[in-house]
């Protein structure tokens, strides 16, 4: 079988170290983007195969964006898979409190990084022969309800779901297939605080039950392995007993 290739972005540590890694033990060779490079270092020496190429990279800058994928293009000539994952979000804040500058963060990374990675890799997957791949985008359960005090953080993952069905859409002629997972409650370091308790729409401050990021790298690489005739287009995975179905 000819080898798949695959980037991850923010695939230094939790969500994107899982996906990255079930990725590489499938014997996709990755590129590892996120924007330190010792943790990406840790995340290709714990893959058991597959190939590795660690690329320092700011997905805010267009121009990292676009560095990022050109060695992807000399490196392996192709590009089969992108798992669109870098992220960010700031301390629980009431709307009236929030400040322009926190709301500008938030979006600069979870919705224009994405769309730089999302746009970048389209066209290389657009131009090459045989033309085709797949974007799979993080959204997350915010993207269906929000938490008290999380507006930067649950606006833009609304955004990522015009943006993962607009690709979609305008994927089609070109053999580019385009999904979205929603996760909840991964156990990463963004997610530590939840042992603390997080508050609840009731006002309650509650510990929520997290699950382990590999069930995400799992679900990640599901997508990923999808013939070319079919796409997940949506997938939801949670703890099994975290407050969103129902009331908890």
């Amino acid at each position: 079988m000819t080898e798949r290739i695959a980037v991850v972005t923010g695939a230094g540590s939790g969500v994107g170290r899982a996906a990255a890694l079930a990725l590489l033990n499938d014997g996709y060779a990755v590129a590892l983007a996120g924007r330190r490079k010792e943790p990406l270092a840790e995340t290709a020496a714990l893959a058991k195969a597959g190939r590795s190429l660690v690329v320092p990279t700011d997905v805010t800058s267009p121009d990292a964006v676009a560095a990022l994928f050109a060695t992807v293009k000399e490196k392996f000539g192709r590009l089969d898979v992108l798992f669109n994952n870098a992220g960010g979000n700031m301390p629980s804040t009431n709307f009236g409190d929030v400040t322009y500058d926190q709301w500008r963060f938030v979006v600069e990374v979870n919705l224009n990084g994405m769309f730089l990675c999302a746009n970048a890799a389209f066209r290389l997957m657009r131009d090459q022969a045989p033309q085709g791949g797949r974007i799979i985008n993080n959204g997350s359960i915010s993207a269906h309800a929000p938490r008290p005090g999380s507006v930067a953080y649950t606006s833009t993952k609304h955004a990522i779901t015009g943006l993962t069905k607009s690709i979609s859409l305008d994927g089609r002629k070109f053999d580019i297939q385009c999904g979205q997972i929603d996760i909840g409650n991964a156990a990463t370091p963004m997610t530590a605080r939840m042992a603390n308790g997080v508050p609840q729409a009731n006002g309650e401050i509650v510990v929520e039950p997290r699950m382990d990021a590999a069930n995400v790298g799992r679900s990640v690489l599901l997508m990923a392995n999808m013939l070319p005739d079919a796409n997940v287009q949506f997938l939801m995975v949670a703890a099994h007993k975290m407050p969103f179905i129902g009331r908890g």
